[in-house]
């Protein structure tokens, strides 16, 4: 597992260090830190728990603490990569959403809006590289870039335009009410009726904000836990199948190979091989 010791890092992918990257074998890995990788120009494949995904510039990649990865870049790949620890930004909307998403990739639009991008990751650089580092000016500058992202992400979903402000509150308290219910054998109905409306407009909030129905939000942030106990403790999968209000060991598996595919204990196998 990759570790940082410091609370933030910034680089740039400039030429020579693609060129560098290119020539060395990297292995898929986890860190204890979160990624933010700006990809201004050209592409990368990304592996991020053993599924496959291209990446075209301009594009911003968000990855947890925790998700296996790999980054494969093309030689004109170009952009930024920003790791911070997550005490750093703790409020952070990315943060709070990549527990309901395996993946979460906003696109750019490009010209004026991808050169803000370009010109806050310089300014955050002459920060980060003064001789006396102040975090507190790089916190603000990096939670400033965050929030332009996640307007980016409101902004090239067409249909948000019948996103209102009020369905961006229900979405945001359904997703806290899953939080503390995610591990009960509860559907859809429970969701709708703590929220006091339908299953129907319920669905209709969560496919305008963020394209997935509620069934498949909830699917997603069981098999996000399930995924880090496997990692991280040392229970069963009957157990974590379980505690994750499966009742039934073989239908946890068929959807955890579903999703993910493959089984929990072939995904436990692989990641701690990794780790060790």
């Amino acid at each position: 597992m990759d570790s940082m010791d410091k609370p933030f890092h910034l680089f740039e992918l400039t030429k020579e260090l693609i060129e560098d990257i290119r020539t060395r074998d990297y292995e898929a890995h986890f860190h204890d830190f979160e990624e933010l990788i700006i990809v201004t120009q050209g592409s990368l494949e990304h592996f991020i728990d053993f599924k496959k995904e291209i990446l075209e510039a301009p594009v911003a990649c968000y990855v947890s603490m925790g998700k296996m990865h790999k980054l494969i870049p093309d030689p004109d790949l170009r952009g930024w990569v920003l790791n911070y620890k997550t005490a750093f930004i703790p409020d952070s909307k990315l943060s709070f959403y990549s527990n309901f998403f395996t993946s979460t990739n906003i696109p750019l639009s490009s010209g004026m809006c991808i050169n803000r991008f370009v010109s806050l990751c310089q300014i955050i650089n002459g920060e980060y590289n003064q001789e006396f580092i102040d975090h507190t000016s790089i916190r603000h500058l990096l939670s400033g870039l965050v929030a332009m992202i996640d307007g980016e992400r409101k902004r090239n979903f067409p249909d948000d335009k019948a996103t209102t402000a009020s369905q961006v509150i229900t979405f945001n308290n359904f997703l806290r009410i899953l939080e503390e219910n995610y591990h009960r054998n509860e559907g859809v109905s429970f969701y709708a009726n703590k929220m006091n409306m339908s299953e129907r407009n319920l669905n209709i909030v969560c496919q305008n904000n963020f394209r997935k129905s509620v069934s498949e939000i909830i699917e997603t942030r069981k098999l996000t836990e399930a995924k880090r106990m496997l990692l991280y403790s040392d229970k069963t999968v009957s157990e974590i199948g379980y505690d994750l209000g499966y009742n039934e060991k073989s239908y946890f598996t068929r959807v955890f190979h579903a999703k993910i595919e493959v089984t929990p204990s072939r995904f436990r196998e692989m990641t701690r091989a990794i780790i060790s």
